[in-house]
């Protein structure tokens, strides 16, 4: 799928329907950052350096370091601006929201060695941080400051730290909103 539909399916998750020219003119630096991001990682064109030279810029304004090229899933929420740490190497579903401060990154050796794989629907709140080769199902919260290093199994909510698993079977009901 084109980059350009991929950011249309972000803005939704923003916005709801078509951006307005007014919103477009005033559009915040986190959706900026997206914008950019979603065109380095898609089609290589002539104006790859100029989009991946924009996302460097923007990562230094909103602390947003997402590699590019990373596989992330249409409808992406980044929260606000602020901290957001992604490891290259993590695999991030459809409709997920990062909150400010997340950190998915990977663990350099033992049994867990490698990144995280994130399912759809999935909301992680401020400062929470997943590491590790492992699996987060569908439909999963994940609370501010929890640690998660194991995996998660779809329609559950995980707190604390160490975290601490809660099946339910709407977990993040009223959290992601606007699915695409």
């Amino acid at each position: 799928m084109a980059d350009t539909n991929i950011f249309k399916k972000d803005l939704f998750r923003y916005y709801g329907g078509k951006e307005s020219i007014r919103r477009r003119l005033l559009r915040p630096l986190d959706l900026k950052y997206l914008y950019y991001f979603r065109k380095a990682s898609g089609k290589k064109s002539i104006f790859y350096p100029y989009y991946k030279w924009m996302v460097r810029r923007l990562s230094d304004k909103t602390h947003i370091q997402i590699p590019v090229g990373t596989q992330i899933g249409e409808g992406l929420f980044l929260g606000h601006i602020g901290r957001v740490i992604v490891n290259q190497d993590a695999v991030i579903g459809c409709n997920v929201n990062l909150g400010t401060g997340v950190t998915i990154g990977q663990e350099n050796r033992g049994k867990r060695k490698g990144c995280p794989v994130i399912g759809n629907e999935v909301w992680i709140g401020t400062n929470a941080v997943v590491v590790g080769n492992i699996t987060i199902g569908d439909d999963v919260l994940i609370a501010p400051l929890a640690y998660v290093n194991f995996d998660v199994p779809s329609h559950s909510i995980v707190v604390g730290n160490p975290g601490r698993i809660i099946t339910v079977t709407d977990a993040t009901g009223e959290y992601i909103n606007r699915k695409v």
